[in-house]
């Protein structure tokens, strides 16, 4: 089981992402974001690439996809908080091609 991220590594870890379009959640321990492509396909493609690591990471997103957008929501429901598994595959989103 993974745990809950620690005051020091939020602030080391989130800072990235934050720089990089994600933001924190008003509601609730999580993290967001909103990627933005030229149509359906490529925010579809964008997603089942997204679910490959989804699945190599054993960690899942909540996720909507309206047309060319597709908003991500990062929690780890086990914990009901932000852990690595998070910041790991956040980072690997943010890898993936957006065209």
């Amino acid at each position: 089981m993974t745990d809950k991220l620690t005051d020091a590594s939020r602030a080391a870890d989130l800072t990235p992402l934050l720089a990089q379009g994600w933001m924190v959640a008003a509601d609730r321990d999580a993290i967001t974001k909103t990627f933005v492509f030229r149509n359906f396909i490529e925010a579809f493609g964008w997603m089942t690439q997204a679910a490959m690591w989804a699945e190599t990471l054993n960690h899942h997103p909540e996720w909507s996809n309206v047309y060319n957008r597709v908003t991500v929501t990062l929690t780890t429901h086990d914990v009901s908080g932000l852990t690595t598994l998070d910041i790991d595959l956040a980072n690997q989103m943010d890898r993936l091609p957006v065209e």
